[in-house]
């Protein structure tokens, strides 16, 4: 720490810079897997042997599947923004402020703000982000909560904002992945959890993709509702069908634990 304090003095105090060189360091990018000999001598990390395991925040979690699926936008400063919510979310408070009483989502650009920007309602906050454990601004909070929940798998699953992530990230494995199905796998793994596949990893999104593909060959009625979640146009030059299966593909590697986890 003292090392990283003159670092910074001689930087000018940049910021931007101390973030870079720590984030680029190898203690903060080792794995948070200890060895049995890493456990011996340090058991405690108190030597910073091995990386730190941790569920990231609600609010890193919306933006990392936004800024995987090209959505994020990356306007700095302004007014909250409302993104997707369910529908009478507000009704049931009684309220003495019209302006608080329907929630209404916005459109355009601001579906897609980070989630720092969010409008949050302290008698009715965000339920996706409560789900993952953002504070409820009702109370002060020293320390977030984290938690395990099956409701996390569910938003993770069925959330409009991840559904429409999901679905916009398999334009852009057919356009920026490759030609073949395995390229595209692995350019989204990569982009959702910082690694290539292994291999067995990769075997099971393909014969997901399968049967996905086989799913909405069939019943190509479903694949048109699944690319209508979210306001974002869909690109009518791609196949509707394959663009399902990837999108399942993709939704599916945003449920994986390191899409979500940092290790």
């Amino acid at each position: 720490l003292d090392w990283l304090a003159l670092q910074f003095i001689a930087s000018n105090w940049n910021v931007q810079e101390l973030l870079t060189l720590m984030v680029s360091s190898a203690t903060y990018r080792q794995s948070a897997v200890a060895t049995p000999t890493q456990l011996a001598k340090d058991a405690n990390n108190t030597y910073l042997s091995r990386g730190a395991s941790y569920r990231l925040q609600a609010e890193m979690i919306r933006d990392n599947s936004l800024a995987a699926s090209g959505l994020l936008s990356p306007k700095i400063g302004g007014a909250s923004v409302k993104p997707y919510q369910p529908e009478g979310l507000w009704k049931e408070k009684n309220e003495f402020s019209g302006y608080l009483n329907t929630y209404e989502p916005d459109s355009g650009d601001s579906l897609y703000r980070r989630s720092l920007y969010t409008f949050i309602r302290r008698t009715s906050p965000p339920p996706s982000m409560i789900t993952f454990d953002a504070p409820q601004r009702d109370i002060c909070t020293m320390k977030r909560e984290t938690t395990n929940t099956p409701m996390q798998a569910l938003v993770l699953l069925n959330d409009p904002q991840f559904i429409e992530a999901a679905r916009m990230l398999a334009e852009r494995m057919q356009k920026e992945g490759g030609n073949d199905m395995e390229t595209q796998a692995q350019f989204a793994f990569r982009t959702l959890c910082g690694r290539r596949a292994s291999n067995s990893e990769l075997q099971l999104l393909k014969d997901q993709y399968q049967r996905a593909l086989q799913k909405y060959n069939q019943e190509p009625f479903a694949a048109e509702e699944l690319l209508q979640v979210g306001e974002f146009p869909f690109d009518e030059s791609l196949n509707k069908v394959e663009t399902a299966a990837l999108a399942m593909v993709a939704n599916t590697i945003m449920n994986f634990d390191e899409s979500y986890m940092k290790r």
